[in-house]
């Protein structure tokens, strides 16, 4: 992108969407079922057989032909879940069968224990009427052949995986994790366990970063604080560029003299974007060296960490071969007054569900980017549209959900 060009503020959807054109999926790879919680499946995945195999029970009970009149039946033998019982039920006739067994050949219906009564070898069946497939679950009745179960790109879950293994997969090919170097720049920062001098904070970035990145499904390769030095900060992006398939900057990009990882980055990648028309999180940089991204996150906790969510996340699924997920965005209601600012703003927020359904949002105090307690707390980013007059209660605005809403009393 031309300097020009560089200078320009562009609309976060339109800064995402130049980073989604810059991503590039990963090759998938194979992993064992213990390996594939919480990773992309790389294809669909169709069932190759009918489940259950077999008519099963659903019920301790006993297998019956349904329209046996007689009320005392000889019971002919047990069926027991993973044993065929080779009993074959007619009429006058039953076998006592547990849940999950298969139903004896003969027998269309299973009457549950609690509606019979045992009377030496035979039993007694009290409910007045049996009907056809009654506690039996039928072949096919989970999954067909054929049917096609999860798309490329679900996340796997506890049953997403059960249901591979339930399949016969004991691997899977999912989506590769990215590979991702974070750094925090700055002469002001020290370790969380040192005492800070005049002037100096202790450093949060590097590890709001790290968790969110591998909770997005990443694996942290590189986590460590470079200073304000020119030749260090260019040794430690080269040894990123090395071994990552993102690198992650916090601090270094606004328009300070000292801002050195913004230099840097137009030194050493093409950069695509400097600026972004949103509020915290203005001087966000993304640049590009083949399809290694680097993203250099502005400095103050909040704005690093509202650029993570709208930006990084996004182009780290991507890669791991999911659909580059949009955080849900619903329309709200304003459960206070809110003041607007120059340019689009992320509020921090929290919404909760009213019991007619209705989403109530309410900002997390106070909004400035330093200020990491207004994460604390917060399931949404409140979107306030530029503005001077402030919004009164009761106003209507969307909202993009980090998290699933709080649920609430009716409000007042």
């Amino acid at each position: 992108m031309a300097a020009a060009d560089l200078d320009r503020m562009l609309h976060p959807y339109e800064a995402r969407a130049i980073v989604l054109a810059h991503t590039q999926p990963l090759e998938p790879e194979l992993v064992t079922l213990d390996e594939a919680g919480d990773r992309f499946l790389a294809a669909p995945l169709i069932a190759d057989q009918d489940l259950p195999p077999f008519a099963a029970s659903t019920m301790d009970g006993y297998a019956v032909v349904h329209s046996d009149a007689v009320v005392r039946r000889t019971v002919i033998g047990s069926g027991f879940a993973g044993v065929d019982p080779q009993l074959v039920v007619q009429p006058g006739t039953a076998a006592k069968i547990m849940t999950g067994a298969p139903v004896p050949r003969g027998a269309d219906a299973v009457v549950r224990v609690e509606n019979t009564a045992q009377d030496g070898d035979q039993v007694i069946i009290r409910q007045p009427k049996v009907t056809l497939g009654e506690n039996i679950r039928p072949i096919g009745s989970d999954m067909r052949q054929g049917d096609v179960l999860l798309a490329a790109g679900a996340l796997l879950g506890p049953a997403e995986v059960g249901l591979l293994a339930s399949l016969g997969h004991a691997r899977v090919t999912v989506g590769r994790r990215p590979r991702v170097s974070i750094f925090s720049t700055g002469d002001e920062l020290v370790a969380p366990n040192e005492l800070p001098g005049p002037g100096q904070i202790r450093d949060s970035n590097r590890f709001s970063l790290a968790l969110a990145a591998r909770r997005a499904g990443a694996e942290v390769v590189l986590n460590r604080h470079v200073p304000d030095e020119i030749n260090e900060l260019r040794g430690a992006l080269h040894e990123a560029l090395a071994r990552s398939d993102a690198v992650i900057t916090s601090g270094g990009v606004s328009m300070g003299d000292r801002d050195l990882v913004k230099a840097l980055l137009g030194e050493l990648a093409e950069v695509h974007f400097q600026r972004v028309f949103m509020k915290p999180g203005k001087p966000l940089n993304f640049a590009t060296l083949g399809d290694t991204l680097l993203f250099g996150l502005p400095g103050n906790p909040v704005s690093c960490l509202v650029g993570f969510q709208l930006f990084v996340r996004p182009a780290l699924q991507r890669m791991q071969l999911a659909d580059a997920e949009t955080l849900p965005r619903l329309p709200v209601l304003l459960g206070q007054d809110v003041l607007p600012s120059d340019r689009i703003e992320y509020q921090r927020a929290t919404v909760t569900a009213q019991p007619d359904g209705t989403l109530v949002a309410t900002v997390t105090g106070s909004q400035q980017s330093a200020r990491l307690m207004s994460f604390v707390g917060a399931n949404a980013f409140l979107i306030v549209p530029p503005g001077e007059a402030s919004l009164p209660a009761g106003s209507r605005l969307d909202a993009l959900l980090l998290m699933p809403p709080a649920s609430g009393a009716a409000a007042e």
